[in-house]
C-alpha cells in the first residue's frame, strides 16, 4: 500500500519537536546557575534524581523482559498473539521511559537557573521555568510521533493483512508505554510524598521551621521527588495518552471506513496529521508566554492561558483544513468532533483552576476553615474535591455525545455504520484534546521546576524579594499542576473509551486467527473478522442483564479503590520511616536546628528510594493481573464490564483526589501569603495538616488512576487472544 505524501508531515513534525526541545534545553543551559550554594543544592537534587531513576529502570527492565518473553511464547509458541507485539511492547516502554528521562534531566538543571533568574525579575524566572517545561512537552510529542511514524512505515511494508491489522498491532505498543508510565507514576509518587509528608510533619509542624529550610534533612529528598514524580511520571503518563488516543482512533478509522478503500487510509492518517500540526501550533503558543514584574496570580494564570488557548483555537481552525483536504466523508462533522474534544479540555482545565486556585472561593474557604482547626480543613477539602467532579464528568459526558453525533451525522440508531463512525468521532475528539500537548504538558512540567526553584532560593537564603517571586511562581505551578492533572484525567477518559472499542476489534482479529465463527444478528454463520459491533455484542451477550458484565463492572470499580488504597498506604508506610529518620537526626546530630550542624540528606534520599522501589511493585503488577484473570474467568463480556466499571469509577475518583489535594495545597499557600494569621499561625498549622493529607491524593493515587484505566484497556487488548481461548 502506497503511503500518502501528507503522512510524511508526521515524522517531520516529530523531528521539529525534538529539535525545538533541544534548542530550549541549550538555551536554558546557557543561563547562569547562580551562587556556589545554589549550584551545590542543585547538584544534590540532580544526583538524587538520576540515582533514583537508574534504580527504577532496573526494576522496570526486569518486568519488561518477563512480559516480552510471555508475549513471545504466546506469539511464536501458541499462535495466539501477533508476532510483532513483543517488539512493539518494548519500543513503547523504551520511548515512554526516554521521554521521562529527558524531561527530568532538564528539570534538575533548570530549577537553580529559574531561582537565579528570579533574582532579577519575575518574567525571567517564568520564561526559564516554562521553556524548560516545554522541553518535556515537546520531547513527549516528538518521541510519540516518531514511534508512531516508524511503526506505520514498517508494518505497512511487512504486514499483508491490511490497515485493521496494522493499526491494532500498533496499538499494542501502548501497553509498553502504559506499563512504564504506571511504574513511573506510582514509584515517583511514593518517593516524593514520603519525603514531602516527612518534611512537613517534623519540620513545619513540630520544629516550626520554614518549608525547604536547609536544616530539614528531608528537603533534598522532597525536591528530588518533585522531579521523579511530577516530571518523569507525568511525562511517561501523557506520552501513553497521546499515543493511545492517536492509535486507537486510527484503528477505529480503519474499521469505520473499511469498505471505502482509499478513504480508509485517509481516516487512519487523519489523527496523526492533526497531532503533527498541533506540534507546530504548540511551539507558537510557547513563545507567547511572558509576564510583567509585580504580576498577580491572575496575571500569571493569564500568561499561561494565553499560550494554551491560542494554540487550541489555531488547531481547531487547522482541523477543518486538514480534514477538508483529505476529503474524508463527513469531514465537517468530524472537525466539530475535534473541536468538542478541545473545548472539553479547556472546560475541565478552567473548572480545575476554579476549584484549586486560591484566587477563587472554594480554596479560600478551605483556608478560612483553618481558623477552627485541621479537622474542618480536611472536611472542607474533601467536600470541595467531591463537588469538583461534577463539571468534568458532565463535560466528558457531553463531549462523548456531541463527538459521537457530529461524526455520524446525528444518527441515534445503533446500526453498524453509524456506530463505527460515531466511535471514530469520540476517538478523534480525544486526539483534539491532546493535539496541543506540547504546550499543555509544558504548563504542567513547569510546576515542579518552579517548586524546586523556590526550595533552592530558601536553602540558599537569597532574600525576601527573591523568595516572594519564587513563591508566586510556585503557587502558579500548584494550579497549573492541578489543571494538568485534570486535563490528563479527562483525556484518559476519552482515550479509554476509544480503547474499549478497539478491544472489540482486537478480539475479532484474535477469533479470526483461531478460525472462530460468529452467528450474526440475521442468524448467519460468518467469520469473526466480518462481524459488526452489534453482531459482536449480541453473540457475547454484552448487556446489563448478563451477570458476567455486572460482576466485571463491580470488579473494575473496586480495582480503582483498591489501587488507591494500596498506593495511599504505601505513602503512609514510607512517610513513617521518613518521619522517624528526621526526628532521629534532630535528636542526635548536634546543632542542626541552630544552623551549625549539617543534616544527613543522603539517608533521607535512600529511604525514599528504597521505599518507592519496594512499594510500587504490588499495585503496578495488580493493574496488569486483574484484566488477565477477569478475561480467563468471565470471558469477553466480563472484560468489557471490567473496563466500563474501571473507567467510570476511576475517572471520577481521580478528579476528586487531584482537585482535593490541589485545593489543600493552595489553601496552605494562601495562609503563608499573610492571610488568616500568616506563617506560624494556628490556621497555618491546620492547613499544613490538610496539605499533608492531600499530598498522596494529588501526587500519587489520583494521577496514577488515569494510567490504571488505560493500562487495563491495553492489557485486555494485548491479551485478547488468551481471553478468546478461555471464552
Amino acid at each position: 500500500m502506497n503511503i500518502p505524501i501528507a503522512f510524511w508531515l508526521v515524522p517531520i513534525a516529530s523531528v521539529v519537536a525534538l529539535g525545538m526541545a533541544y534548542s530550549f534545553f541549550r538555551s536554558m543551559m546557557k543561563a547562569e546557575e547562580g551562587t556556589p550554594r545554589m549550584i551545590e543544592i542543585a547538584g544534590h537534587v540532580r544526583r538524587g534524581a538520576m540515582a533514583y531513576l537508574k534504580q527504577q529502570y532496573k526494576v522496570v527492565l526486569i518486568v519488561f523482559i518477563i512480559l516480552a518473553i510471555i508475549f513471545s511464547v504466546m506469539a511464536y509458541g501458541f499462535g495466539v498473539q501477533n508476532p510483532w507485539v513483543p517488539f512493539a511492547f518494548l519500543t513503547g516502554g523504551f520511548f515512554s521511559g526516554l521521554a521521562g528521562f529527558f524531561g527530568m534531566k532538564t528539570a534538575t538543571y533548570a530549577s537553580a537557573r529559574t531561582a537565579n533568574a528570579a533574582r532579577k525579575s519575575l518574567d525571567g524566572g517564568l520564561k526559564i521555568a516554562f521553556r524548560s517545561g516545554a522541553v518535556m512537552g515537546l520531547t513527549v510529542v516528538g518521541l510519540g510521533l516518531l514511534d508512531i511514524a516508524v511503526w506505520f512505515i514498517i508494518l505497512n511494508y511487512f504486514d499483508p493483512d491490511g490497515l485493521i491489522s496494522i493499526t491494532t498491532t500498533m496499538l499494542t505498543f501502548g501497553m509498553g508505554a502504559s506499563t512504564q508510565a504506571l511504574f513511573a507514576r506510582v514509584g515517583g509518587g511514593i518517593y516524593t510524598k514520603a519525603a514531602d509528608v516527612g518534611a512537613d510533619i517534623v519540620g513545619k509542624v513540630e520544629a516550626d521551621i520554614p518549608e525547604d529550610d536547609p536544616r530539614n534533612p528531608a528537603t533534598i529528598a522532597d525536591n528530588v521527588g518533585d522531579n521523579v514524580g511530577d516530571v518523569a511520571g507525568m511525562g511517561a503518563d501523557l506520552y501513553e495518552s497521546y499515543c493511545g488516543s492517536i492509535l486507537s482512533t486510527a484503528a477505529l478509522g480503519a474499521v469505520a471506513f473499511a469498505a471505502t478503500g482509499e478513504m480508509q487510509l485517509k481516516a487512519v492518517i487523519a489523527p496523526m496529521l492533526i497531532a503533527a500540526v498541533g506540534v507546530f501550533l504548540s511551539i507558537f503558543g510557547i513563545y507567547l508566554v511572558r509576564t510583567k514584574e509585580g504580576a498577580t496570580m491572575r496575571d500569571l494564570l493569564h500568561s499561561l492561558s494565553l499560550g494554551t488557548n491560542v494554540s487550541a483555537v489555531l488547531i481547531a481552525a487547522a482541523t477543518f483544513g486538514i480534514l477538508y483536504l483529505l476529503q474524508i466523508d463527513n469531514w465537517l462533522g468530524l472537525s466539530f468532533s475535534v473541536i468538542t474534544g478541545l473545548a472539553a479540555g479547556v472546560i475541565i482545565g478552567q473548572a480545575t483552576e476554579y476549584y484549586t486556585s486560591h484566587s477563587y472561593k472554594p480554596t479560600q474557604k478551605i483556608s478560612e476553615a483553618g481558623l477552627t482547626g485541621s479537622a474542618t480543613v480536611i472536611i472542607k477539602g474533601i467536600g470541595t474535591g467531591m463537588m469538583s467532579t461534577c463539571i468534568p464528568v458532565v463535560t466528558i459526558g457531553v463531549a462523548i455525545m456531541l463527538s459521537y453525533l457530529c461524526a455520524n451525522g446525528f444518527v441515534m440508531d445503533m446500526n453498524a455504520s453509524a456506530l463505527s463512525q460515531g466511535l471514530y468521532g469520540i476517538g478523534i475528539a480525544a486526539v483534539g484534546m491532546l493535539s496541543t500537548l506540547g504546550i499543555t504538558l509544558a504548563t504542567d512540567a513547569y510546576g515542579p521546576i518552579a517548586d524546586n526553584a523556590g526550595g533552592n532560593a530558601e536553602m540558599s537564603e537569597l532574600g525576601e524579594e527573591v523568595r516572594h517571586r519564587t513563591d508566586a511562581l510556585d503557587a502558579l505551578g500548584n494550579t497549573t499542576a492541578a489543571t494538568g492533572k485534570g486535563f490528563a484525567i479527562g483525556s484518559a477518559a476519552l482515550t479509554a473509551l476509544a480503547l474499549l472499542a478497539s478491544y472489540i476489534e482486537e478480539v475479532k482479529i484474535a477469533m479470526h486467527r483461531s478460525g472462530d465463527i460468529i452467528v450474526n444478528l440475521a442468524g448467519e454463520e460468518i467469520d469473526a473478522i466480518n462481524a459488526t459491533i452489534p453482531d459482536f455484542m449480541n453473540y457475547f451477550q454484552v448487556n446489563l442483564m448478563n451477570p458476567r458484565v455486572l460482576v466485571g463492572a463491580f470488579i473494575g470499580a473496586m480495582a480503582a479503590f483498591l489501587f488507591c488504597g494500596l498506593t495511599m498506604e504505601a505513602v503512609g508506610r514510607a512517610a513513617q520511616k521518613m518521619v522517624e529518620e528526621v526526628r532521629r537526626q534532630f535528636r542526635e546530630i548536634k546543632g542542626i536546628l541552630e544552623g551549625t550542624g549539617t543534616p544527613d540528606y543522603g539517608s533521607c534520599v535512600e529511604i525514599s528510594t528504597r521505599a518507592a522501589q519496594h512499594e510500587m511493585i504490588v499495585p503496578s503488577l495488580l493493574a496488569i493481573a486483574i484484566p488477565i484473570v477477569v478475561g480467563c474467568v468471565l470471558g469477553i463480556a466480563g472484560v468489557l464490564g471490567l473496563l466500563v466499571g474501571g473507567l467510570s469509577s476511576g475517572f471520577t475518583l481521580a478528579v476528586f483526589m487531584a482537585n482535593a489535594g490541589g485545593a489543600w495545597d493552595n489553601a496552605k499557600k494562601m495562609v503563608e501569603e499573610g492571610n488568616f494569621g500568616g506563617k506560624g499561625s494556628f490556621a497555618h498549622k491546620a492547613t499544613i495538616v490538610g496539605d499533608t493529607v492531600g499530598d498522596p491524593f494529588k501526587d500519587t493515587s489520583g494521577p496514577s488512576l488515569n494510567i490504571l484505566i488505560k493500562l487495563m484497556s491495553m492489557v485486555s487488548i494485548v491479551m485478547a487472544g488468551l481471553t478468546v481461548i478461555f471464552s
